[in-house]
């Protein structure tokens, strides 16, 4: 049996149905995220978990217990929010320290523990600082270490890294990560941030409109997407509009193979999902046959790519194209010869 069960959860607020008919499996010492736009459910499924909201409908189970009823208290569950809530007034210590005097545990178990968790979040020395002294990163660490010292059964993190910069954002997501791995925890993880659900993550439930789309590693959610609205979420991505034609798409009257028709039959309309840095973008050459040609409409530099749009059979093809001196740059309204594996393709209906 799985560590963490949804079955049936349902959460409405009036009319607003928030999440719908939720059933989802998390095991022991997953790193899971919850991923979405805004108003797709995944803080309410957080809040129930953590038990500061209760499902209209449906039970929560973790190792086997019910705790669909017990107060936050009584759940043995961790949590950090998006703007830390440290406490203004006590020093770094009395922060991480909080919850074990809650606990009523003794000074000298204390003084060790919250030692121990300065260290384990490279927050050592910092004990007698308060808030005001703290960059972003660091009063992210003092949240994260004030639920680790407590030694919960699961830690849930909701967008906890959306108050930072990117550079910040870019380091904290790989410490998360290891801190989770080195320390075991069982760790679900909210975000509405593409690249940190890949980055981090065992397992990603793509959620929208109250209801989880699709359940699956970060390459199963990135390379198979079971929708269109995941292939568009989830990165850049072409969605080319043809029809199905003898296990083929045709694509304004070019034939391209595709590894799986995933249902399609001859006749259907489908789009070809195709990423933009998988594709081959050459100069026009009779010498290999392209799946695709077309005209450079526009490119624009982004530094470590330059991005080239292509026109080609009515529709805009985005490719993305390592910023190397050895590759030539393609002029505007050049004619261009797109190539790409097959296996690179995926039909959506």
């Amino acid at each position: 049996m799985s560590f963490v069960n949804f079955q049936g959860v349902t959460k409405s607020f009036g009319k607003t149905l928030a999440v719908e008919e939720l059933n989802l499996s998390i095991e022991q010492g997953e790193f899971f995220s919850l991923l979405g736009p805004s108003g797709c459910g995944k803080s309410t499924t957080l809040r129930m978990l953590a038990g500061f909201i209760a499902p209209s409908t449906g039970r929560i189970h973790v190792h086997g217990r019910d705790i669909t009823d017990l107060p936050p208290e009584s759940r043995d569950i961790g949590i950090v929010f998006q703007n830390y809530a440290i406490f203004p007034h006590m020093t770094v210590f009395d922060n991480i320290a909080f919850g074990l005097v809650e606990r009523r545990e003794d000074r000298t178990s204390i003084k060790r523990k919250v030692e121990a968790a300065l260290e384990q979040v490279g927050l050592a020395g910092y004990g007698g600082r308060y808030e005001r002294e703290l960059s972003g990163g660091q009063k992210q660490r003092v949240a994260l270490a004030r639920v680790l010292v407590i030694e919960p059964e699961i830690l849930l993190l909701d967008e906890p890294l959306s108050a930072l910069d990117k550079k910040m954002r870019e380091e904290m997501k790989f410490w998360i990560k290891n801190i989770q791995k080195s320390v075991g925890i069982t760790t679900i993880y909210v975000t509405h941030d593409q690249s940190e659900a890949l980055t981090m993550s065992d397992r990603i439930a793509v959620m929208d409109a109250g209801r989880v789309l699709q359940v699956g590693s970060p390459v199963e959610i990135y390379e198979e997407p079971n929708s269109r609205f995941i292939a568009e979420f989830i990165g850049e991505s072409n969605l080319l509009m043809g029809r199905m034609d003898d296990g083929q798409v045709d694509i304004g009257g070019t034939s391209v193979p595709i590894p799986d028709p995933r249902g399609a039959a001859s006749g259907d309309e489908v789009a070809l999902l195709l990423r933009p840095e998988q594709i081959r973008l050459e100069p026009l050459s009779p010498e290999e046959p392209p799946k695709l040609t077309g005209r450079v409409a526009d490119e624009v530099y982004q530094g470590s790519i330059r991005r080239y749009l292509v026109e080609s059979r009515g529709q805009t093809v985005t490719v993305e194209v390592p910023n190397r001196p050895d590759l030539s740059q393609l002029p505007k309204g050049a004619e261009v010869s797109l190539f790409w594996h097959p296996d690179s393709s995926v039909v959506l209906r």
